[in-house]
């Protein structure tokens, strides 16, 4: 007959394994939606993009684009990918 802590160790055992079973899904899981996350940000931007380039506004009054800065640049990207607008656009 097997003891009672003889018998607790095999649960406890085979419950260990069922965790680093699933821990393992989950961050393969997570993996995959930061990818398919990224994606689908990038596709919000070229949409974004492709909106402000056919917008009447913009074929009404083709002018120079004003230098920005890195830092500039990267916010506005992250402005769009987060769906708002910078304070500074009309």
């Amino acid at each position: 007959m097997a003891s009672v802590v003889g018998l607790l160790e095999e649960r406890e055992l085979a419950e260990r394994e069922r965790v680093e079973v699933l821990r393992a899904e989950a961050d393969r899981i997570l993996g995959e939606l930061s990818e398919a996350e990224t994606r689908w940000q990038e596709w919000v931007i070229a949409r974004q993009r492709v909106d402000e380039v056919l917008s009447p506004a913009s074929a009404a009054a083709p002018s120079e684009p004003e230098p920005v800065g890195h830092a500039d640049v990267r916010e506005r990207d992250r402005e769009a990918a987060a769906g708002t607008q910078p304070d500074s656009v009309p």
